[in-house]
Parts: C-alpha cells; sequence; structure tokens
C-alpha cells in the first residue's frame, strides 16, 4: 500500500468572502475558494455563459460542410471511438446530425480487429457500410487526429473526411478536409479540456448556426440541442477530463436534465439497471455506474452495443440493450477482479512495491482490462504503472505482441517517459502513444524484462520520494452544525470531478464501536463532541485504535424509508 500524507486545502479569506457576497451559500463560498474559484460566475450553470462555438478554431468551416452536405443530400458517416466518450459523441452526431436534416449512421472499430482510431482497414468498412453504402464523409468522434494514413485512405476513395478530436496530435496533422480541435496548433479555444463528445457538441452549435442563417429554419422552430446535454454530460464525465468551467457548465445542464426526467431513454435504462435514482443524478452516478458500464461493451464486445443503447428511442428497447451491457460489465468485474488478484501477487512475490514504476504481464491476462487493473494498481501503490495482456491476434509460435495500457501519477509524463524509453531501447517499444497520465503501447513478450528496467530507470530519475507520497488533500474540519444529511445534498447537488474534486472533509473522531461487514468493509460508530456518526470504509478491514484523525466524504444514506447522514471514509490514521 501506497503512504498517504494528508494536507488541508489553504482558502483565499478575500475569494471566499467576495463569493459569499456575491449569493454563494458559505460552504460552497469555501469550497469553491479552496478550487482557486474568485467570481460566482465561473460557478454558474446557465448556458447562456458557454463559451461561443465561435471561440472554437474551424468549429465555423465544419458548420459551413456540413450545411452544405445537408442541403446536398449527402451521407454522413461517423466514426467512432470505443470507449464511452467516443460512443456519447457518436450518439451526439448521429441524433444532432438527424435533428439538423442529415442522412447519417455511423461505425465504431473494434478495438481487438481494426486497433484504435480510423485507419485504412476502418476505411474498407466504411466504403461497405451496411445501412449506407459508400457514403460521401467521414466524420471522426473522440479521434482521428492522428489518423494520417486512415484519412489519405479515405481521400484516395473520394471520401471526404471532417475529424472532430480532443487528443494531442502527433507531429502530423491528417489532410482531413476540416479538424476542430481545441488541442490543435494555433487553436485559441479557452477551454482545452472539451472531451470528444463535448467536440462534437460545439461543432453542432455551429451547423444549426450556420443553417438558421441560410433560413433552413428559425430561432423558434430550430431542433433543440439542449436535448443531447444528458449524453454530453455523460461523456465528458467518463473520459476524467478536467472539470474546467466550461465543462462544469455542460456537465450541469446535462445533469440538470436527468434529474428532470428529460434524458434519452438509453440513459434513463442504465440508471435503472445501475440501481440508481435518475433523480438524483451526480457525477459519481456517471463516472462510477452509467461509464463503465458502456465502456464494457468496448473492453469486452462491441461498442456498437453501448451506441445502439444511446440511440434507441424505445424504453423496452433500451431497456434490453441496458441489461446487455450490466451483463457485459459484470463479466468484466469479474475478470478484473481475477486479474487484480494475480498483479498483487506478483507485486508481493516480486517485491515490485519497492520500486519507482510497475510493470506487470500475464499471458492469461484479457487486453481489454489492462488499462483498468494498471489504473486499480497505480492508486493502492501510488507508482506508475503498466499492465500488458497478449494482442488478440497473437501467433501461436515465436514472440507474441503485447499490448500493455498505463497509468501515471502527477510528477511523470508517461507519454514522455515512453519515449525516452523508446530512445534508449530502439526496436523495443514497436508503437506507443497517450499523454501524462494515461498511455498504450505494444511490444513483444520476449521484451517484458528489459522494457521493466528501462521503465524502471526512467521512473526512478524523474520521482523523488516526495512524489512517490500519496497526498490526500482535504478541506478541513466541518462545523458540527453542518454535518447533516442536507449539507450532503447540497454538495451532491454541485459539479465535483478531475481538476475540480469533490469535497473530502478531515477531523478527529473518537471510535465507539467498529465491526466487519461481510468480512471487507469495516462498519464504525463515531462521536464528535456530543454528535454521534455512522461511518464505513469500503474495502478496509484493520481496525482503528479508539482516536483517530478521519479524512470523510459526506453521504445521505436513505435505506428502507430512513434518512441519515453517514461518512464514507477515504482515510484514517491514529490521531
Amino acid at each position: 500500500m501506497s503512504r498517504i500524507q494528508l494536507s488541508v486545502r489553504p482558502i483565499p479569506e478575500r475569494a471566499r468572502l467576495m463569493l459569499e457576497q456575491q449569493g454563494l451559500h458559505p460552504l460552497l463560498a469555501r469550497l469553491y475558494a479552496a478550487r482557486g474559484l474568485t467570481d460566482a460566475a465561473e460557478a454558474s450553470a446557465l448556458l447562456k455563459h458557454l463559451l461561443a462555438p465561435a471561440q472554437l478554431d474551424h468549429a465555423e468551416d465544419a458548420a459551413h460542410l456540413l450545411a452544405d452536405a445537408i442541403e446536398r443530400g449527402e451521407k454522413l458517416c461517423v466514426v467512432a471511438d470505443y470507449d464511452c466518450d467516443g460512443a456519447t459523441a457518436c450518439a451526439v452526431a448521429v441524433r444532432g446530425l438527424r435533428m439538423l436534416g442529415g442522412i447519417v449512421d455511423f461505425i465504431v472499430p473494434n478495438r481487438f480487429e481494426t486497433g484504435y482510431g480510423l485507419s485504412p482497414d476502418v476505411v474498407k468498412l466504411v466504403e461497405q457500410h451496411p445501412r449506407l453504402g459508400k457514403p460521401d464523409w467521414i466524420i471522426t468522434v473522440d479521434n482521428g487526429i492522428a489518423s494520417v494514413d486512415g484519412v489519405d485512405a479515405a481521400n484516395a476513395r473520394g471520401i471526404r473526411v471532417l475529424v472532430t478530436d480532443h487528443h494531442l496530435p502527433g507531429p502530423a496533422l491528417p489532410a482531413a478536409a476540416c479538424i476542430v480541435n481545441p488541442n490543435q496548433p494555433g487553436c485559441g479555444f479557452p477551454s482545452k479540456h472539451l472531451a470528444g463528445v463535448g467536440v462534437m457538441f460545439y461543432v453542432l452549435l455551429a451547423a444549426r448556426a450556420e443553417l438558421r442563417s441560410r433560413g433552413r429554419f428559425n430561432e423558434s422552430t430550430q431542433p433543440r440541442l439542449d436535448k443531447l446535454l444528458d449524453l454530453v454530460a455523460l461523456g465528458t464525465v467518463a473520459d476524467v477530463v478536467r472539470l474546467d468551467a466550461n465543462n462544469r457548465r455542460l456537465v450541469a445542464q446535462g445533469l440538470a436534465r436527468m434529474r428532470s426526467g428529460q434524458m434519452q431513454a438509453g440513459v434513463a435504462a442504465l440508471f435503472k439497471v445501475a440501481g440508481r435514482s435518475a433523480a438524483t443524478a451526480n457525477t459519481f452516478d456517471l463516472g462510477f455506474a452509467l461509464g463503465p458500464r458502456i465502456n464494457a461493451a468496448g473492453r469486452l464486445a462491441d461498442m456498437s452495443l453501448g451506441i445502439a443503447c444511446l440511440l434507441a428511442d424505445d424504453d423496452a428497447a433500451a431497456f434490453g440493450l441496458a441489461q446487455q451491457l450490466d451483463s457485459i460489465n459484470r463479466e468484466r468485474r469479474d475478470i478484473e477482479a481475477e486479474m487484480q488478484d494475480v498483479a498483487r501477487l506478483f507485486i508481493e512475490q516480486d517485491g515490485l512495491a519497492d520500486r519507482a514504476g510497475i510493470v506487470l504481464y500475464d499471458a492469461a491476462w484479457h487486453q481489454g482490462v489492462v488499462g483498468i487493473v494498471a489504473g486499480r494498481i497505480k492508486e493502492r501503490f501510488w507508482r506508475p504503472t503498466i499492465a500488458f495482456a497478449p494482442a488478440s491476434d497473437a501467433p501461436a509460435q515465436g514472440a507474441m505482441e503485447l499490448r500493455g495500457s498505463g497509468r501515471s501519477i502527477p510528477g511523470l509524463h508517461l507519454r514522455d517517459a515512453l519515449d525516452l524509453v523508446s530512445k534508449r531501447l530502439p526496436g523495443v517499444i514497436r508503437k506507443f502513444g497517450g499523454h501524462a497520465m494515461a498511455a498504450g503501447l505494444t511490444i513483444l513478450d520476449e521484451h517484458v524484462e528489459v522494457f521493466g528496467e528501462a521503465f524502471e530507470a526512467v521512473c526512478r530519475e524523474w520521482l523523488d520520494e516526495a512524489a512517490l507520497t500519496r497526498r490526500l488533500e482535504t478541506d478541513g474540519p466541518l462545523p458540527l452544525p453542518l454535518m447533516q444529511p442536507e449539507t450532503a445534498d447540497l454538495i451532491d447537488a454541485q459539479v465535483w470531478g478531475q481538476g475540480f474534486a469533490a469535497p473530502v472533509f478531515c477531523d478527529t473522531f473518537e471510535v465507539l464501536n467498529q465491526r466487519l461487514l461481510k468480512e471487507r468493509h469495516l462498519k464504525l460508530a463515531l462521536r464528535k463532541g456530543n454528535a454521534g456518526f455512522d461511518a464505513i470504509w469500503f474495502n478496509h478491514a484493520d481496525t482503528l485504535p479508539a482516536r483517530a484523525t478521519i479524512a470523510f466524504r459526506l453521504v445521505h444514506d436513505r435505506y428502507m424509508g430512513a434518512s441519515r447522514l453517514q461518512l464514507q471514509i477515504e482515510h484514517a490514521e491514529p490521531a
């Protein structure tokens, strides 16, 4: 297990007072100030405060091209990615373009057959689309910025390409008719953290404005693109992009639609199979209940199933698809649990926890799940972690190709680390890509050991003991009068996530009672002053001393008609 150092976020007093004077609840003013907000407008969830589509480079160029294609009756094929961001972006594109009058369908690569993005093989599939026939246009969503060869293949076949993406570009851009990506060179869009689904939503906003200017409809008859915001919120949260002010507005609007029952049939069905209430939807639901069920399809099966669920308009059909996704997700959890057990055994046997970077491989592992396992191990041991599994098309004899997925910690830019390893060991890494916190790569099984040693050396050079010690930032103590279920509701109603962390409070309690639930979870009765509290520490079996410093989240526990506050423990240590 990693060492954890508790710290308290500083609260800029001037910012806190200004936010409170502008009408924010005193607790929210304190929490927002600690997260860098200085103006209540930054906390606004109103659509009118969204950044304008005109600020996103080439969105208006894309709008002209799409408007022309729609007016000419040209056929549009959306090429999606196989994660939740890609699936929601695809559903937004298909639904939105149909609302605007487009002839549109989609195709999604299978990660085990054609790999990531718009490859030449995917272009061949697009050309023989079973419903569209050969399309006039390919529209990539959540991919395409690195698809130089794929775009060339499409151009050679007379299919024009519009790239919508948010990933970092490589040294060369594809020769697409238009590229919309806030992270491409020269783009001045203030929010560089739009998810793929957010980029596509912005393109639709621009296309609607262009068609409106051509007289296709007016402000009262134009399609209501805000009906797509539940999908935008789901993809944005599930992709763990930074929730800057613009992304928080998109997510807040999507959550508002869910809470009011105004969501796609597929999203409602996912809430149902996950056992969650859409009426109290929050970012935790999207990131840990709905998102994984969509992602499971891309990890173990075919993401077209997830997209079909998000495109379904019939409640019964949507529920049937959601049940299939739930079943696949259960299978994914079983596979993941088994892989995690093996990974922890490797770490214990080989002393890998003492390393600065962890590299794991097992011939029985599933390539669709190694990214999750790498993430779990990274969180548990606070080390950059890469997990490998055989590629599905690995040869029966000779060297096997392995596909790896890595997750990192602050202080080590994973893609740059892999780039350095590739320079030190020419030819060992066959291909790689990614960004600071996550990356993917392929190597041969015979190179696992030498790669592991080289990766460890880079981690040792770049990470000191402070970086290898996990810091848990808290919001300090919460006054006893605010330790109420209503405070948990107030917090849950806000938008929290990557880069805008959900509140974790910290205080010292007396431990009155503690027992194990299902031999895995520690259930506690705590006391602070004259007040008593129920608490639970999931997946933790070691008991606490009589007095403990506890970092916790507030949860409004509703069970069998009863309503009470529960403290969900994140970390505890002797007081």
